[in-house]
């Protein structure tokens, strides 16, 4: 089953601790106030809490489909989490384009944003949002020697490992807030890339008895999916701190490998609306036409790639087509098109070539999410717009790769013949058979960027995968519209991070500005 969302409690919490001083008593003297000290009585009262804590990477605020925002200044749509995640993961990249015109969306893609862009302060203060009210749920539910309230304490803290993850990644220095900084009105620090890495990683070895086994209920983090987060930090750490942490890496991803997690047999089983049967799913973003109803998430990714003469219903399960989102001929190059069961490309009446990103038909369309069963029938809500479909944030094609990449890059503990079994698994599902699978000479640094693009594309890896490359910026790699050339040009280094917002740095002393913005 998934786990739906209820948001009331925590939103009436937030409310309330809005005004309080950091020095002084926060608890209200008015009893009808509702805080975390009066709302929670029940282990029940605390799972839907918890619930808001997973809901702030879904859904955009405190109703659906819209209204009562969660972030303000900017359309709440665009102000969703996964939606900002993934446009700062895939726009910035030859992975994907977008047509619409809306404030500034494609400097993204033409790598020329600024501080005062709208999208990337959005993504910050969703990141910190998210880090604020896990906070108060953890500060609620410390100390308890409860079973159920120990496992949903360290479920926030991995929730907010996650989102500060995503902030050492695109943001690098960020403001830094735990538990023990009380609400109120105060500047948070902010710390170093390397001193929050730190943090995150202690934070996620310490939490892990705490954690469910994998598997334990679908939708909630787990020893798997706090394994897969440490693994991705330390896949990173190079870029993230200087020093490299590969054989750490293989280390827990051996524990991810032996946790019961198997490639499904159909590689679209990952991204159709009974994707939560998929037995390679390690941990999802969950999504409902009913329960999590929001214009941003798996509703922006699923819409925005349908349009031109693709079907909308009868192949995508959907009721919409936004006509939006396509990809650039840099990715479709890297494909077998002939053969590999991955190249999920809408060509029919659909241009290679992007003449003009604002014309939907330049660039092929994906196929690749849909709101339909794996069988092709319709999704248990079977909505018009909101969507069934879940969002894979971790799978175990992944953790293939990211074994593979780090065996390459001299990690011990693990083995090339290894790395290379991994990888022709995804491609022996792919291609059907053994005919696309590699020989030992062909594994290399090069080939796994490529394969990771052939396997995880618009999955929200690209930057990241770039950037630890070292191809994301500069002239080594270029691709269409990249520095807002046609046929793509160097940008420069410094936009490996994203700014801090101006907005932030104008409200807080403490911070310090990306160099270079």
């Amino acid at each position: 089953m998934k786990l739906y969302i209820k948001t009331t409690l925590i939103a009436s919490i937030l409310f309330v601790l809005s005004g309080c001083v950091k020095d002084l008593d926060v608890s209200p003297i008015d009893p009808n106030l509702t805080t975390s000290k009066n709302v929670y009585n029940t282990v029940d009262d605390y799972k839907e809490g918890l619930a808001k804590l997973y809901a702030s990477f879904a859904l955009s605020g405190q109703q659906g489909p819209f209204g009562l925002p969660d972030i303000e200044d900017i359309d709440e749509g665009f102000g969703n989490y996964l939606r900002q995640y993934w446009n700062c993961q895939e726009l910035t990249t030859e992975e994907a384009v977008l047509s619409w015109n809306d404030a500034t969306i494609k400097d993204l893609h033409w790598h020329t944003w600024t501080a005062t862009d709208v999208f990337i302060g959005a993504m910050y203060s969703r990141i910190m949002y998210t880090v604020s009210i896990a906070n108060e749920f953890i500060r609620a539910t410390a100390g308890s020697s409860d079973p159920d309230l120990m496992k949903f304490n360290a479920e926030a803290r991995f929730l907010r490992a996650l989102a500060y993850s995503h902030g050492i990644d695109m943001f690098g220095q960020m403001s830094f807030v735990t538990e023990e900084d009380l609400p109120g009105a105060f500047f948070p620090e902010q710390v170093s890339r390397s001193e929050l890495f730190d943090y995150v990683v202690a934070d996620l070895i310490d939490m892990e008895s705490d954690l469910g086994d994998p598997g334990f209920e679908y939708g909630r983090a787990d020893k798997g999916a706090a394994w897969m987060l440490l693994a991705k930090l330390y896949l990173n750490a190079e870029v993230y701190t200087g020093t490299p942490k590969y054989t750490e890496c293989i280390a827990t991803l051996d524990k991810v490998m032996a946790a019961g997690y198997s490639l499904s047999s159909d590689y679209m089983h990952n991204f159709v609306a009974d994707n939560h049967t998929s037995p390679e799913m390690i941990f999802p973003i969950t999504f409902d036409g009913i329960n999590t109803q929001s214009y941003g998430g798996m509703v922006y990714v699923l819409h925005a790639q349908i349009g031109g003469s693709m079907p909308t219903y009868d192949l995508m399960g959907t009721g919409e087509a936004w006509a939006g989102l396509r990809t650039t001929s840099a990715l479709v190059e890297k494909f077998d098109m002939a053969n590999d069961g991955r190249a999920l490309f809408w060509t029919d009446g659909q241009n290679l070539e992007i003449n003009d990103i604002g014309i939907f038909t330049d660039g092929y369309a994906i196929t690749k999410f849909r709101n339909r069963k794996l069988d092709g029938t319709p999704s248990d809500s079977d909505q018009p717009v909101f969507v069934d479909t879940d969002w894979p944030l971790f799978r175990l094609a992944d953790a293939y790769l990211m074994y593979a990449e780090a065996v390459l890059r001299g990690g011990t503990g693990g083995t090339r013949s290894q790395a290379l079994t991994y990888v022709n698994n995804l491609r022996e599902r792919a291609f059907g058979d053994a005919t696309g699978n590699i020989g030992d000479a062909d594994l290399d640094l090069d080939f796994i960027l490529d394969e990771r693009a052939r396997e995880l594309f618009w999955e929200g890896h690209r930057r990241t995968d770039l950037v630890r490359f070292g191809v994301f910026t500069g002239g080594d790699y270029v691709w269409p519209w990249k520095g807002n050339v046609k046929d793509g040009a160097a940008s420069a280094s410094y936009r490996d991070l994203f700014p801090i917002p101006s907005a932030e740095m104008a409200v807080n002393p403490n911070l310090e500005q990306n160099p270079e913005y």
